[in-house]
């Protein structure tokens, strides 16, 4: 690994020639090391079970179509084990079914093999510091994006029935971050918001710049904006409703 390399990857594609391509596109960048590869779903995971947390990539290209188990299975147990890693999902063509698949299995990223290596080196950078560069595109398409917030608003309803329940729509958000977010609607100060949380406000400060860093964006309003976009948080009227609700049911 170079001394000064920061991105190390793992790729997993069942065609050698395309892994071949993708060295030789990446060689000459100092920050990014490929650690290994993968030519199937079950060769990724015995190499990330056998290295160890020591030698763990921070991101991974994966194939959308690989024989065996799929890159989005490949996707949805690395996110479930190794929830460090960005996924960066490739497949032959772009659609917005697959893309819809690909944020469901909680890819960081999703491209067209076609992409240029230098988009693909940038967007292995944001990747491996943490961000989701699949809101930028994905959810900018109104088809893909209509169809994330249904199901996300429909996921209380999810049973076990259900085979998609199993899997539901992935936020890069943890529940902490989202309990921040929706006090910060409701219009919270920091330490109004680590009051009501019991935590500090140091804390809260932490958890405001790991939501800015994981959705690309600079400030805590268009954070906001953007969660209740895409239905992750309710606005201050709707958490009113439902407090109101549960003091009936209470009572």
């Amino acid at each position: 690994m170079a001394p000064n390399a920061t991105i190390r990857l793992l790729i997993v594609d069942d065609h050698p020639l395309f892994r071949q391509g993708v060295r030789w596109a990446l060689s000459s960048e100092d920050d990014i090391t490929i650690i290994g590869e993968a030519a199937s779903g079950e060769a990724a995971i015995a190499w990330l079970e056998a290295a160890g947390p020591s030698q763990e990539p921070n991101a991974m290209l994966v194939d959308l179509n690989l024989p065996g188990i799929s890159g989005l299975d490949v996707t949805r147990h690395v996110r479930r084990q190794y929830p460090g890693i960005g996924v960066v999902m490739l497949s032959m063509h772009e659609g917005d079914e697959q893309a819809f698949n690909a944020l469901r299995a909680g890819a960081a990223a999703y491209r067209s093999k076609d992409v240029k290596p230098q988009s693909l080196v940038e967007i292995l950078r944001r990747v491996a510091r943490g961000e989701y560069v699949i809101n930028d595109v994905v959810l900018e398409e109104p088809r893909v994006a209509s169809r994330v917030l249904t199901q996300f608003r429909n996921l209380p309803q999810a049973t076990s029935t259900n085979p998609e329940a199993e899997f539901p729509i992935f936020t890069p958000l943890s529940d902490r971050e989202i309990e921040v977010l929706e006090r910060i609607a409701s219009g919270g100060s920091n330490k109004d918001i680590a009051d009501s949380l019991g935590i500090s406000t140091q804390t809260v400060k932490n958890h405001i710049s790991s939501i800015l860093r994981k959705l690309s964006l600079n400030d805590r309003t268009q954070a906001v904006l953007f969660a209740l976009r895409r239905g992750w948080i309710e606005t201050p009227a709707e958490i009113r409703q439902g407090e109101n609700r549960q003091l009936d049911h209470d009572e």
